[in-house]
């Protein structure tokens, strides 16, 4: 309309988004280096540090792994979003969501896979199991990460206490000189709620005795299968809480795309001013003075140098 002038909202990065973003990579960015710090610590106190073959000469799954590898991946991905977001480089974010993008990928596809193929991966989880079984005592975090799981799961071995004959402690074999030999950790046995004191030595010659004299000592039953069990009494909550992952990597993915798109359009716009001031209104004041207008006469505007 004549005497009205319309003003166009330039292009701005959203401040909510870009210091949400920053504030919840700052946090995953400690928790990712505080585990990296224990798992490293823990691998000091363990001699590997200075012992480097020492990763290779386990049998079984050495805990500390999931420590380096979490806490590793927290610390990328942390920073990433954390120094991008502040910084608003679009490199750095542009890394954080596809990491985050590939993670989710292959959550993802573990997950349709083990759907899938559920028989393939209970013969790999017994496998598995029976590896580190092997390895029990070869490893502190390894020995306490299997009571732990037969204690919770209220199970022995993979399938069963017999599997403990893979260990060369707990063989039933004569050559075996051990005070464990035919027996199973303190964890396969069934914990008496009047003792105040753990009998560790509760499994010794236990799988010596019959079947049926061994129930009422031991849990009897595999940790594969009371692991099934224990997957489709809690499927909810599981599936909530893998649900609940998958919708904040998703949500991240997001908000740093969006900002991404942000700063692209505030540089763009900032390019086009530039432009404009540098280049279009000079050669402009040129083609007036040509026809003898003089600068002076023009309506004020932005000053080129600005």
């Amino acid at each position: 309309m004549p005497g009205k002038h319309q003003h166009f909202q330039e292009p701005e990065v959203g401040c909510c988004g870009k210091y949400f973003l920053f504030s919840f990579n700052i946090v995953f960015w400690v928790l990712g280096a505080l585990f990296l710090a224990i798992g490293l610590w823990a691998w000091g106190e363990k001699g590997v540090l200075s012992n480097i073959s020492a990763l290779t000469d386990l049998g079984g799954l050495d805990p500390v792994w999931l420590f380096v590898v979490v806490g590793g991946v927290m610390s990328v991905l942390g920073f990433a979003g954390c120094i991008g977001a502040l910084r608003e480089n679009t490199f750095l974010l542009k890394f954080f969501s596809v990491f985050l993008g590939l993670i989710f990928f292959l959550e993802l596809t573990t997950g349709i896979l083990a759907f899938v193929f559920k028989d393939w991966i209970r013969d790999q989880l017994n496998l598995f199991i029976n590896n580190n079984v092997k390895a029990y005592r070869d490893d502190i975090d390894l020995q306490n990460l299997i009571d732990f799981a037969q204690e919770y799961w209220s199970c022995c071995g993979a399938r069963g206490p017999n599997d403990w004959n893979l260990n060369i402690y707990f063989n039933c074999t004569d050559l075996n000189p051990s005070r464990e030999r035919c027996g199973v950790p303190f964890s396969c046995c069934v914990r008496d709620p009047a003792e105040d004191v753990l009998n560790t030595q509760c499994g010794y010659d236990i799988r010596l005795k019959l079947e049926l004299e061994q129930q009422g000592s031991i849990h009897t039953k595999g940790c594969v299968g009371q692991f099934e069990k224990w997957l489709q009494d809690n499927l909810i909550i599981v599936a909530g809480v893998f649900v609940g992952i998958a919708l904040l990597q998703i949500f991240g993915i997001c908000l740093a795309q969006n900002l991404v798109s942000d700063i692209k359009a505030v540089k763009a716009n900032w390019n086009k001013q530039n432009f404009e001031n540098h280049w279009l209104r000079p050669t402009i004041l040129e083609v007036l003075s040509a026809v003898g207008l003089n600068r002076a006469n023009l309506p004020p505007g932005p000053d080129p140098a600005s």
